[in-house]
């Protein structure tokens, strides 16, 4: 049996203009939808809302995906995603951690396309799913090699 650390879990799919949340049970068993917050440029009440989020499912710590392109380099979206895991470590209080996501938007709206929902009405859903795929793809990671998967993200500024 391998050593997962027991606990509840929040996925986070930062996108420009949503943020989907998906929350895992204690066990690991399986990542659901929890909500989709807007993306707050000019102010902080996402983060706030995550937080409360993660204080409500009492989070053992937070996934937050990381978007590299295809080749594994980043992006303006990987420098987004970083910022905002940073924003979100600072007031957390509890890990985030950064896991690769190459591919979960994709999926999502593949997965949302085969249960014949339209793209325009799944938006606010698909960034939901996207988390959904995040978190159990960490969760799944963590079982197979016994590590919390990802990087753990400082709550010290970068310099």
């Amino acid at each position: 049996m391998c050593d997962f650390r027991t606990g509840v879990r929040l996925g986070v799919d930062v996108g420009k203009a949503r943020i989907g949340i998906a929350r895992c049970d204690p066990l690991g068993m399986l990542a659901t939808p929890v909500e989709t917050v807007a993306r707050d440029s000019s102010g902080s009440a996402d983060v706030t809302r995550i937080v409360e989020i993660a204080h409500e499912q009492n989070a053992l710590e937070i996934v937050v995906g990381l978007p590299l392109s295809l080749s594994g380099a980043h992006t303006p979206s990987t420098e987004d995603a970083v910022a905002f895991a940073h924003r979100l470590a600072t007031t957390a209080g509890r890990p985030v951690r950064l896991v690769d996501e190459r591919l979960s938007t994709v999926t999502a709206h593949s997965a949302m396309k085969d249960t014949g929902r339209s793209q325009k009405r799944s938006r606010k859903i698909i960034d939901q799913v996207a988390a959904v795929i995040i978190l159990q793809h960490a969760i799944d990671t963590e079982k197979t090699t016994s590590e919390p998967p990802g990087v753990q993200v400082e709550t010290t500024p970068e310099s």
